[in-house]
């Protein structure tokens, strides 16, 4: 029987570790939000580790406000830098595995082709700025690491799927970013991608993103289509739209090492979505 620390366990992703290890009986879940765990608490987070014994940390919490992170910028570092170095370190000390969640937002998005894990990181935010430097701390302060960076992240919780139904509900025409690409990617398919390397010693830095690419603007046709909503998308710029803080233009992320190490493929983006939206209709009935 293998125990688990999962941190950030109310979001998205913790939510759906949740569900595909809930019915595991050989995983034991130790759950964690900002309730039970300051991750940014070095004593707190190494009297729990010490305590639960784990066979490893799966680090789901972050402040992942983009806009939010360009002018809070001591709480983006010390839950994204500082939070993650904690973690490492209380496992490294239990000779525990850590996995930890990064992202897109890493790159600059002006490589015109999908990025390897082996291109070189240039943030562009505060938000990309912290998670690029949580990455060298949990590779620093620990030597048995998953890095897992992904993308456009969506499933049970707020997300960009559920704001764009509910924006169709009474919205003829939305107005969406064209100029971003990237891939959506459920977490449904994250965690199967998780659980193919984790119980491994495959450790390493991995992108984690379902397969093939699309704009923010594509994104939401596609939604709409497959919710059977009428709601029309006209495509903006980057710079119409207005955010506080710089996202990268092309963020797609090849995910080179999961298939080539761990034999693992994501679904496509399409299937995926579709799969999400068909739970969606399957919960409201």
């Amino acid at each position: 029987m293998k125990k688990l620390i999962v941190t950030g366990c109310n979001g998205q992703l913790g939510r759906e570790i949740n569900r595909f290890y809930g019915d595991n009986a050989d995983i034991v879940l130790v759950n964690t939000d900002v309730e039970e765990l300051d991750i940014t608490n070095i004593n707190a987070v190494t009297e729990l580790v010490n305590k639960e014994k784990p066979y490893a940390i799966i680090n789901c919490a972050a402040y992942t406000a983009v806009d939010a992170c360009e002018t809070n910028r001591d709480t983006a570092f010390k839950v994204n830098v500082i939070g993650p170095r904690n973690l490492a370190i209380a496992a490294q000390s239990a000779g525990a595995k850590i996995v930890h969640i990064s992202t897109d937002y890493v790159f600059d998005g002006r490589k015109e082709t999908p990025y390897f894990e082996s291109d070189n990181i240039c943030p562009q935010s505060v938000y990309g700025e912290t998670k690029a430097e949580a990455e060298k701390m949990v590779t620093m302060f620990s030597d048995r690491f998953f890095i897992f960076r992904t993308a456009w992240l969506y499933g049970d919780g707020k997300n960009f799927v559920k704001t764009m139904l509910r924006l169709s509900e009474d919205h003829d025409k939305v107005r969406v970013v064209g100029d971003q690409f990237g891939t959506p990617t459920s977490t449904a398919e994250l965690v199967k991608a998780i659980d193919s390397i984790l119980f491994t010693d495959n450790y390493g830095i991995y992108h984690a993103t379902c397969e093939g690419s699309c704009n923010w603007a594509e994104f939401a046709a596609e939604i709409f289509r497959l919710a059977g909503k009428s709601t029309v998308v006209e495509p903006i710029t980057t710079a119409e739209y207005g955010a506080a803080a710089n996202r990268p233009a092309h963020s797609i992320l090849e995910n080179r090492m999961l298939k080539a190490v761990g034999g693992y493929t994501f679904a496509d983006w399409h299937d995926a979505i579709k799969v999400y939206i068909d739970e969606l209709s399957s919960d409201k009935q």
